[in-house]
């Protein structure tokens, strides 16, 4: 989950920040006390907070924004053209909180026709709002409804939910030689029917770079960093959904009841304690 909150105490090595500076982040994994009011994090990790948001906003960012970041440019590498392919994107589970802030990433920063599923009146409005060209219903088929907007196959595809009920339908609309990206976990998640279209398939996990101490962890921070900016001038902005009060075990339970009910918008944040 993302976290906002100004800094209390530094290590003598860190150089990146000084009590007092407001900073957002996801930190890693494996430490334990994830809902505790402090937390030790590698500075790497951690960007300045946008100074146009209130913690709350900013708060509702790192997890999903570092997730959809990574998921675009590092393992999609969407920048790099699918050779006959249409030069857009399926985001599965739009008005999710990787979906919400995925669009934005890929209608800001690259030319891709943004086609995002939503099945509900207000999550359509919320997608439509967060800049996608298209939207279709996930809880029909999605191969017709795609080959229907008549732009042909796309090139990319970023599942964030329900992998495994929708796959057949993935391997159907995308392109050949395309690319696939997954967040979940599927219990099992059978690839084969991409084998003809030589699909690639790539699944990320925002937490590998901090498990496994990898030479760039550090360009977390850097993704974070390069939100503020975006943010602070218009071009993104804040997926809070919803504010549940201060984080106790009662908003934690009913947090997490809300995101298994599958029908959360945006990132839901508690505030103080």
């Amino acid at each position: 989950m993302g976290r906002c909150r100004s800094v209390v105490a530094t290590g003598s090595d860190a150089s990146l920040f000084k009590p007092g500076d407001d900073v957002f982040y996801s930190g890693a994994l494996a430490p334990q006390g994830t809902n505790a009011e402090f937390h030790l994090v590698d500075e790497r990790l951690v960007g300045g907070k946008p100074s146009s948001l209130h913690y709350a906003e900013a708060a509702a960012l790192p997890l999903t924004a570092i997730t959809a970041f990574e998921a675009l440019f590092d393992r999609l590498d969407v920048k790099k053209p699918v050779i006959g392919a249409a030069n857009a994107i399926l985001i599965i589970g739009g008005a999710g909180g990787v979906g919400s802030i995925a669009i934005q990433l890929a209608r800001q920063l690259t030319d891709l026709t943004v086609i995002a599923t939503a099945s509900r009146p207000e999550t359509r409005d919320w997608v439509l709002g967060l800049g996608a060209h298209h939207i279709v219903d996930h809880s029909r088929p999605l191969a017709a409804q795609v080959a229907t907007l008549g732009i042909g196959a796309p090139a990319f595809v970023f599942s964030t939910t329900n992998t495994d009920r929708h796959l057949a339908e993935i391997a159907e609309l995308i392109a050949p030689q395309g690319r696939f990206g997954l967040i979940d976990d599927p219990q099992t998640l059978d690839i084969n029917p991409f084998n003809r279209k030589s699909v690639s398939v790539h699944w990320e996990l925002m937490f590998t770079r901090s498990l496994y101490e990898t030479q760039d962890m550090a360009a977390q921070g850097e993704h974070l960093n390069e939100l503020a900016r975006l943010v602070d001038a218009g071009t993104i902005r804040t997926t809070l959904g919803e504010t549940f009060g201060p984080i106790n075990a009662a908003n934690l339970k009913r947090a997490h009841a809300l995101i298994e009910t599958g029908k959360a918008k945006g990132k839901i944040v508690l505030e103080g304690f």
